[in-house]
């Protein structure tokens, strides 16, 4: 396999997972009923926060593969992975979000220990988790908000 495919491979896994998983458990009107912290972004920021994160999930992915395919970091970067395709189900799907919260914690956990791991094999993977990891601390924030307030 080129080195091209690997990207192209990992880019649609992460995206076109996440693209399944959001058309599977849609938020849906018990989301829209629940009480939400002043903090919580409109719902159409969503899409596209999520099609950018994943982008780099992919890329990040690919790089791991390439140099450290058979690696704890690779173990690590599908570990985030399941993690993340696991969130939406639980919160949404069997509108349990006391499950989301742990599942989320876990997942900042693995976004964590990969940028931990990453930094010194692969500056750049372990910089495109950056965002994610932002972005999964804030989610953590809101779905612990959403748990205490309903």
């Amino acid at each position: 396999m080129h080195r091209f495919d690997h990207y192209l491979v990992f880019i649609l896994l992460a995206l076109g997972g996440g693209l399944l998983i959001g058309l599977m458990s849609p938020s849906g009107e018990w989301y829209a009923s629940l009480a939400k912290p002043w903090f919580t972004p409109p719902n159409w920021l969503f899409g596209p926060a999520w099609t950018i994160l994943y982008f780099l999930i992919g890329i990040a992915g690919a790089r791991t593969f390439e140099h450290s395919r058979n690696s704890p970091l690779m173990v690590v970067w599908v570990a985030q992975l399941v993690l993340n395709f696991a969130w939406s189900p639980a919160f949404f799907g069997l509108q349990r979000p006391a499950l989301g919260l742990v599942i989320i914690i876990a997942l900042l956990v693995m976004i964590l220990a990969f940028i931990g791991l990453s930094w010194r094999r692969d500056r750049l993977a372990s910089a495109l988790f950056i965002p994610y990891g932002l972005w999964v601390a804030y989610a953590t924030a809101l779905n612990a908000a959403v748990v205490a307030m309903n």
